[in-house]
């Protein structure tokens, strides 16, 4: 009784390993599977697709709006799904994904934002559209939030009311909505840009450590600030926070590139008077370089001059030669 007791309880046992063995196998496949960055998508092509479906025709901003459903759905519907409020494994245990998820939603706030408040309007006077007054903040809802409404809840909704925006505007009603391309509009878009640029670079840069001299308030000899700043100062990224960057910008920098190439689409007129197509082809360019695909396992960090890479500083220099090129750009949308 005592040695059959025992083998029942071996056997238990060893079915619970098993399938503790098996479980965990399941787990890593899924997390080899889903750390994935989606490819470059032709934004002509989705915009076309789109109007064929609810036969309708391309008309400006179409593409940039087609590009913004494509960016948000890429977001939620791509390998693995949303990662960035999973509760558990393997999606908890992962964060390179949930980072470059982060850095797409900036980029698709940022132009939702922009049609809202721009693109769709004429004046500053002007009524806001209906259904991108809803879809703004709808994006702007937390992107960890797992309890209802969920992160993806307020996503959809999101690209709902996009989606409702960019049905108005290929109809034959002049007053239903509307996406005025002009030069001022598209510099205040860019901006926005080319401050998300700066920023993402000073944090890369800081991944191999870097002393800063202050110069928050040069160039004007009464500018104040709430507290004085330490200069010359070591800034430097924590060794945890060194992929979360890196991948933020990747995420960050591949719908950028989507969005860019929609609008110059969009904005060709306007680029071509200013003789400024070129100009905004170089950042598209600086952008495509930024993507290509990472040859280590791992996010290197070595010496700016050492042996092994620094994938945070070559992804700080495409980043810096994008927003050099952007501020160009800017400078001749503002010539008359």
């Amino acid at each position: 009784m005592d040695a059959t007791g025992n083998r029942a309880r071996g056997w238990i046992v060893r079915g619970i390993g098993v399938a503790l063995a098996a479980y965990v196998v399941v787990v890593l496949a899924l997390m080899w599977w889903w750390d994935y960055e989606p490819p470059h998508f032709d934004v002509a092509k989705a915009a076309q697709e789109r109007a064929a479906a609810k036969k309708q025709a391309v008309v400006t901003g179409s593409v940039t709006t087609s590009a913004l459903l494509t960016i948000a759905q890429t977001l939620l519907d791509k390998r693995g799904g949303y990662l960035s409020n999973d509760r558990f494994p393997p999606g908890v245990l992962m964060d390179n994904v949930p980072n470059w998820e982060f850095g797409a939603l900036t980029a698709t706030r940022d132009l939702a934002r922009t049609l809202r408040n721009d693109w769709s309007r004429s004046q500053t006077q002007s009524v806001e559209d209906k259904d991108l007054q809803e879809a703004e903040p709808l994006f702007s809802s937390p992107n960890d939030r797992w309890l209802l409404p969920s992160s993806e809840s307020q996503y959809r909704k999101a690209i709902a009311h996009v989606d409702g925006y960019l049905t108005r505007l290929a109809d034959d009603d002049a007053s239903n909505a509307q996406f005025y391309a002009r030069a001022d509009n598209l510099a205040d878009y860019l901006q926005t840009v080319s401050a998300r640029l700066g920023s993402l670079s000073q944090r890369l840069s800081a991944a191999a450590g870097q002393v800063r001299i202050d110069t928050d308030l040069a160039g004007d000899r009464n500018a104040q600030q709430s507290k004085p700043a330490e200069s010359p100062r070591l800034v430097q990224t924590p060794w945890t926070k060194i992929d979360d960057n890196f991948y933020e910008a990747r995420g960050y920098t591949w719908a950028l590139r989507e969005q860019l190439e929609a609008a110059r689409i969009d904005f060709a007129p306007v680029l071509h008077d200013k003789n400024a197509l070129i100009s905004l082809d170089q950042v598209i360019r600086e952008l495509e370089e930024s993507q290509k695909p990472l040859g280590s396992p791992i996010v290197l960090n070595g010496r700016p001059f050492g042996f092994f890479a620094n994938h945070s500083l070559v992804m700080a220099n495409y980043i810096s030669r994008a927003n050099a090129a952007i501020l160009d750009l800017r400078e001749l949308l503002r010539r008359g």
